[in-house]
């Protein structure tokens, strides 16, 4: 899991459940990522605070089907193959990330997981279309929103948004509650601050601020401009991690 912290709706964990008998979850905090933050000084981080407590849910909901979220603390490349030996895993199941510095992690881990016979699945999710699904006739990259926006809507069929069933988590989920928890933030280099009370984490606080803006959502076009109006979905840090 990465910026995909739900159990629902979600690429990997679905092809998971269709093509496995157990799954478990992992996490990995990995200082390739975090010590650029620690280096620029920003100990008190928002972003740090929102994700420990979204996977805090997360982990206490796999806690209720006798299983836990294992959450690993250094590089990807190190905790996974390793992990995945401890569990006698036969494959990794992720979703995909355009970031340069991540595509390159995600190569590193394949390329240690192919060492140790274990397959390396990674899929679709972080958007509904990839980066380069649209070109213009020319095929070129769109650089006028318009356009793109047209052929984004044209583009568009039920294979996007159909709803990718996990409901079968409870019964395939590694029952195995030996997961030693959750790091502090402490033990990652930064401090726990206080989240605003209008920004709930996890998948609950998602799903809660999705419902308030439901109930707003025709007043969107002419609310969303006045900073004095709550007229936005306040959705932003919660489509960034993949709580919904």
């Amino acid at each position: 899991m990465r910026r995909d912290l739900r159990l629902d709706d979600h690429a990997a964990l679905h092809q998971a459940l269709r093509r496995s008998r157990r799954v478990a979850l992992v996490f990995v905090f990995d200082p390739d990522f975090l010590q650029p933050l620690l280096a620029q000084g920003a100990r008190a981080d928002r972003r740090l605070t929102f994700i420990q407590q979204s996977l805090r849910e997360l982990d206490a909901v796999l806690r209720r089907m006798g299983s836990a979220l294992f959450v690993e603390i250094g590089r990807a490349v190190d905790c996974i193959p390793r992990l995945a030996a401890r569990l006698g895993a036969q494959a990794v199941f992720f979703n995909r990330d355009v970031e340069p510095d991540t595509m390159r992690r995600d190569a590193d881990v394949a390329g240690v997981l192919a060492a140790q016979a274990v397959e390396f699945h990674g899929f679709w999710d972080h958007m509904l279309l990839e980066p380069n699904a649209l070109r213009t006739g020319l095929g070129k990259p769109y650089s006028v929103y318009t356009p793109y926006k047209n052929a984004w809507l044209k583009r568009i069929g039920a294979a996007d948004l159909a709803h990718l069933d996990c409901s079968a988590l409870p019964q395939q989920v590694l029952p195995d509650a030996s997961a030693p928890g959750l790091p502090a933030l402490h033990d990652l280099g930064f401090e726990p601050v206080a989240l605003p009370a209008g920004l709930p984490p996890g998948p609950h606080g998602a799903r809660a601020l999705f419902a308030d803006f439901m109930r707003r959502i025709d007043a969107y076009a002419s609310a969303r401009d006045y900073p004095a109006i709550k007229g936005t979905s306040y959705l932003s840090v919660h489509l960034r991690f993949g709580t919904i």
